[in-house]
């Protein structure tokens, strides 16, 4: 069958194309702009990406169009599919309708987490013999792929509150049908598709309703906007899981301030201690989760506990780009205040347990659809209290005033709505030490290699 992806490039519609692919469709797609590590995935798997929207890439008709949820009416392609009258489709309901049929969906869903706990799941898996197929919103590194489909029974997918398509306005996760759910924590986000907290939680709680009896729910303790969930009506069996939480059927107990070594229980009972590479009390939380979701379909939490060592991490999660004169630049997709604060909490206990020098400096781009809407931006200062120095970006559509954030900021805070500055001025003032991290859910217009450059160039005060 021939496909055709509108919106490819996005990390739930690439990893579609990759397990279309595989699944032996002939598959290509259109997307606005692309970039790393989604483009750079689809370039290697041989997938063409026309650029833009233009109706011309839909002729002649291919047999499916598959539609991203970027895409809404008064889009070229979108409007030529209507009135072609072609056969087209959401992304996640072609995914549950046909490669999901017959496999045990194990679903990670929750505000945070989700791509590093699904990751952790899926390497989890891989190293029991398990052969999971896997769709995630990044690429781990122990398989440097975001999605394939996996010569065993179990597929982990990163299954995300967002809506289907612009025809269907349910929760993605809806469409997979999970057996085995972790829900790992619940906040308010997605501001252009939520009203409040409590439509977010009827979606949850709609996914919570088609977990069968039979199967097992993964729940953060202590979570209040979890647990009002769950009292709405549950027909699962449900474990809990936390970090210095005793009340918890599954715990883990802190090591180390960076979260670098932590024991685990089950029902009180020690199931041994982890030294791994990842960094912070939310990784924790995330491992503990996944050796729970692995224990529900029959891994040994020792096996599990022992994969988690060899873990090497996601791309753009605290991911080191580079080192030029002492200084090492990160990538980081962070872009809720918690998650922004919890990754440079990591950071700051480990640079603080190696008695490292060196500034922790943060190049944060408020670019996600909640943050131009201004509704996390009250957090906004707290959450980047951790570093010693930040540099924001303002975004064109930015509709609140970044400069009373940073003056409300602890460290030292500059604003920049010019790329070109803001990269000059951060490699001016950097030094040998320095930690860079930058911070964006998008490209943020390739600072990372330009920052890189710009430090090479000009050496470092």
């Amino acid at each position: 069958m021939r496909i055709h992806i509108l919106g490819i490039c996005g990390t739930f519609m690439g990893g579609l194309a990759l397990l279309a692919r595989e699944a032996g469709h002939v598959v290509e797609g259109s997307d606005r702009q692309a970039y790393p590590p989604m483009s750079t995935l689809l370039d290697e798997q041989g997938i063409r990406v026309h650029e833009g929207y233009d109706p011309a890439v839909l002729e002649p008709a291919p047999d499916k169009v598959l539609v991203g949820n970027a895409l809404s009416r008064g889009n070229p392609a979108v409007e030529y599919l209507l009135d072609a009258d072609l056969d087209y489709d959401s992304g996640p309901g072609w995914l549950g309708r046909t490669l999901l049929r017959g496999r045990h969906v194990l679903a990670v869903a929750g505000t945070h987490g989700k791509t590093t706990t699904a990751s952790l799941l899926a390497w989890i898996l891989e190293r029991a013999g398990l052969a999971p197929g896997f769709l995630i919103g990044g690429v781990p590194a122990n398989f440097g792929i975001s999605a394939r489909l996996g010569a065993g029974t179990h597929f982990v997918i990163e299954a995300d509150e967002y809506d289907t398509a612009f025809f269907d306005k349910r929760s993605k996760f809806l469409h997979y049908r999970p057996r085995t759910l972790v829900l790992n924590n619940l906040e308010y986000d997605h501001a252009d598709i939520f009203p409040d907290l409590a439509a977010i939680q009827a979606q949850f709680h709609h996914l919570v309703r088609i977990v069968p009896r039979r199967g097992r729910i993964l729940a953060a303790a202590g979570d209040p906007h979890l647990a009002a969930v769950l009292d709405r009506g549950c027909w699962t069996p449900v474990e809990t899981f936390a970090a210095g939480d005793p009340s918890a059927a599954w715990q883990a107990e802190p090591r180390s301030a960076d979260g670098s070594r932590f024991a685990v229980r089950y029902r009180g009972r020690l199931l041994g201690e982890v030294h791994w590479g990842l960094l912070g009390g939310h990784n924790v939380h995330n491992a503990l989760a996944a050796v729970a979701a692995a224990a529900a379909v029959g891994v040994d939490p020792r096996e599990a506990l022992a994969a988690l060592a060899d873990f090497r991490g996601v791309k753009r999660r605290l991911e080191l780009r580079g080192r030029v004169a002492g200084v090492e630049v990160f990538d980081d997709f962070a872009h809720h205040p918690t998650a922004i604060r919890t990754t440079l909490e990591g950071l700051r206990h480990r640079l603080e347990a190696q008695g490292a020098g060196g500034r922790l400096v943060v190049v944060l781009e408020p670019r996600s659809n909640s943050m131009r809407m201004g509704v996390h931006r009250a957090a906004l200062a707290a959450a980047v209290e951790p570093a010693d120095r930040v540099w924001f970006y303002r975004p064109k559509d930015l509709e609140w005033d970044l400069e009373a954030v940073a003056g409300a900021a602890r460290p030292p805070a500059s604003v920049y709505d010019d790329l070109d500055t803001l990269v000059a001025a951060v490699a001016a003032e950097a030094r040998p030490g320095d930690r860079i991290v930058i911070m964006s859910n998008g490209a943020f217009g390739g600072i990372h290699e330009r920052l890189l450059t710009a430090l090479d160039r000009g050496g470092v005060s």
